[in-house]
């Protein structure tokens, strides 16, 4: 007779509600035995003695210790904090064969959606109308749109093809878009193969109308859009930040933004949450948004699901197919700034 999979769930950060809906919280308990499962954080002696007979954690983090000598029976480690759990000795559990497992792939649908609006949002100058109505200042028609343009039939511009871009590029086939990429830890024939075309990024980021920055923060992409190439943008295209700020220079951005050199949506930023006197917030050329894109309530259930998903797999001694599985060649260079 088989045993159902010992799992200890202690993810404080996340409460439990948030990741897991009703029926995933009811399949979960079916699949699988759990320990602790509350919003407060299991006492840390608790948590190490309970993972003494554990087959898999779900967390937000790694805070247990050396896993050399620990944790015997452990077959998985799944984050649904958004990145790969920092802390953890990776090459003790590619050794061991664990699977290290990030839901960060759940966040995909809810931030292309979001990608959209802002995209939208911009472009069509939806806030500026806004306010300018509840001022009693607006255009009406023509006179409202003299400076608004349309997504329709534009060059549009990915920097990152993961899961993001995944998920945003059939929300922008109907309008028409012919989509570039950039994406270092791809190859060129793979981006073909999913329909878009592999370009550098100096050419991306001066020729698209649309750049959306989607890529993972890296220990080789910080600032990777630095002054030098943020003054190459076309003034009449959108810088879509939905990512990390890590990936842009974001003082030369607020700059360029505050001169009215192109227009931007922002989502992410360096701090947070920003200060009240941080200049971006004076810059009528951007969009701005509190980190609102991955925090949807029902988007959130997306992780849970991929989290129940793979422990079905799991349990039935097959591969996790639905989470990010971390890489020997890629763990070290990914950083969740």
């Amino acid at each position: 007779m088989n045993h159902k999979l010992s799992v200890l769930v202690d993810m404080y950060g996340r409460r439990v509600d948030e990741v897991f809906s009703a029926a995933d919280r009811a399949r979960l308990g079916a699949l699988v035995d759990i320990t602790w499962a509350r919003d407060e954080p299991m006492p840390t002696d608790q948590a190490m003695a309970a993972l003494e007979s554990a087959d898999v954690l779900i967390c937000s983090q790694w805070r247990h210790g050396e896993l050399a000598g620990h944790y015997p029976r452990l077959k998985a480690i799944m984050d649904v904090g958004g990145g790969i759990p920092r802390g953890l000795d990776y090459d003790e559990a590619f050794a061991r064969g664990i699977h290290v497992l990030t839901a960060a792939p759940g966040f995909a649908r809810q931030v292309a959606e979001m990608a959209l609006g802002l995209a939208l949002a911009s472009c069509r100058e939806i806030p500026i109308g806004d306010r300018a109505m509840r001022e009693h200042r607006e255009g009406w028609m023509h006179a409202g749109n003299e400076s608004t343009f349309m997504l329709y039939d534009k060059p549009v511009g990915f920097i990152g093809f993961g899961g993001i871009a995944t998920a945003l590029k059939p929300l922008l086939m109907p309008f028409g878009v012919t989509i570039s990429a950039y994406d270092p830890w791809l190859g060129d024939g793979y981006l073909r193969s999913v329909g878009v075309e592999p370009v550098d990024l100096e050419i991306l980021v001066s020729s698209s109308r649309f750049i959306f920055v989607l890529a993972a923060p890296s220990s080789e992409n910080a600032a990777v859009l630095d002054r030098r190439l943020l003054s190459t943008i076309r003034e009449d295209a959108v810088l879509i930040l939905v990512s990390r700020a890590h990936v842009v220079d974001f003082d030369a951005m607020t700059e360029l933004l505050l001169d009215g050199r192109f227009r931007a949506a922002i989502d992410v930023f360096p701090d947070e949450p920003l200060r009240a006197d941080h200049p971006i917030r004076q810059a009528d050329a951007a969009v701005l948004s509190s980190h609102r894109a991955g925090s949807v309530r029902e988007g959130m259930w997306d992780l849970g699901q991929l989290v129940v998903d793979d422990l079905e797999m799991v349990a039935r001694g097959l591969p996790p197919r639905r989470m990010q599985a971390a890489s020997r060649e890629l763990f070290s260079r990914i950083t969740n700034a």
